[in-house]
């Protein structure tokens, strides 16, 4: 379903000097928890892979959380990202299938030298369910191509006519 009209205002918060990269998504054994079953996704730039004492510590800094009880699952299955976000910051987004359909999510970050040192960035929270993942797996493609478009006004309006219809 295509849209013609122009955006007046908002360029996307993406700076003028931002080149978009692309990052390898790189599946690692599987985190076997107190309550859960995760597939593991390492995701970096192809020159910057993930460390293994970073996801060493990952993995535990989580599997230490849900035996605490600091990570609310039982009986869940899921999937947990490492990304790393440049030479020292990191995010782990910790993923749960919920109500048949809905991920949940946890997020943490470290930054620094202070591996292991994750602190909660959210709560695990509702995200989306399989009906809405439709619609963001095709608005992530979609701003990918606006990322590597001139983002100018010709792109803006490209990127706002570019929309999904259709099953989930």
């Amino acid at each position: 379903m295509a849209r013609s009209e122009t955006i007046s205002a908002g360029r996307g918060s993406v700076p003028d000097a931002y080149v978009h990269v692309d990052k390898a998504i790189v599946p690692g054994d599987p985190l076997h928890l107190a309550g859960a079953t995760l597939k593991w996704y390492d995701v970096h730039r192809a020159e910057l892979p993930t460390q293994a004492a970073v996801r060493d510590d990952a993995r535990a800094f989580v599997a230490a959380a849900a035996d605490a009880g600091r990570l609310p699952v039982d009986d869940e299955l899921g999937f947990a990202i490492l990304h790393r976000c440049g030479d020292t910051f990191h995010f782990l987004l910790l993923q749960t299938w919920r109500g048949a359909n809905e991920v949940w999510e946890s997020v943490y970050a470290t930054d620094g030298d202070g591996f292991g040192q994750f602190v909660v960035d959210g709560w695990h929270r509702p995200t989306f369910c399989v009906w809405e993942l439709g619609a963001v797996l095709h608005e992530q493609q979609a701003w990918i191509r606006y990322l590597r478009s001139p983002r100018d006004d010709t792109a803006r309006t490209a990127w706002l006519a570019d929309v999904y219809a259709g099953t989930v």
